[in-house]
């Protein structure tokens, strides 16, 4: 069993924000993988059981909001006895430009407080992630705005390149492990934080949104 988690926020109005775009790369493998699947609500989330790489998943989408993410993602673990390195997490990230998506096997949260509940229950940083550009906040826009905000109509196309980017890579982590999904798709991202600048790339995001 690999579990596949996307983060975003429940109900019309977080439909297609920035800070749902773990729920777009969700809804993109369900259509590839499992097509009129029946949609279940349990662990406090929608999943739909898919076969990918003929590998058992669980892609599930939280519904109790980003904050709280963790709870879902608990109790889906300790459910199928899930370890860590099984879980594969779709978030956004505002230190990446839209269009780009990279992975890392495990770090810190960045300040993205659906990671940071995460984590808190899980007890471990320790989980593979994929991550979603969708940045970056123009000067003097407020943060919390930015992300529950849609995105512009420029940027539709590079959405939509990035969610079907994620969706192969959550297929290459199913078949053959995150490091060979890193090794494939890290490539292709369009820019990275400066040269200078040796911390964490996810250490500025600070999303403090639901």
């Amino acid at each position: 069993m690999k579990l596949i988690v996307g983060l975003g926020n429940p109900g019309a109005q977080y439909v297609k924000t920035r800070h749902n775009a773990g729920f777009m790369a969700i809804d993109r493998l369900v259509e590839r993988h499992a097509p009129g699947a029946v949609v279940k609500s349990r662990f406090q989330a929608d999943g739909v059981e898919a076969s990918i790489a003929s590998t058992k998943c669980l892609l599930l989408k939280p519904m109790t909001f980003m904050n709280l993410s963790g709870q879902s993602v608990l109790q889906a673990v300790q459910f199928y006895k899930v370890p860590v390195s099984d879980l594969l997490v779709i978030t956004d990230d505002l230190a990446l430009p839209v269009g780009s998506v990279r992975l890392r096997p495990g770090g810190g949260a960045g300040g993205h407080n659906g990671l940071s509940d995460i984590e808190r229950r899980l007890g471990s940083a320790d989980y593979p992630r994929c991550r979603v550009g969708i940045g970056p906040k123009p000067p003097m826009f407020d943060q919390a705005a930015f992300v529950l905000s849609r995105f512009a109509e420029e940027e539709r196309d590079g959405l939509a390149s990035s969610i079907e980017t994620a969706a192969a890579a959550v297929e290459t982590f199913v078949a053959s492990g995150i490091d060979a999904a890193m090794n494939r798709f890290n490539s292709k991202i369009k820019s990275e934080p400066s040269p200078g600048n040796d911390a964490d790339p996810e250490a500025d995001a600070g999303w403090g949104a639901a």
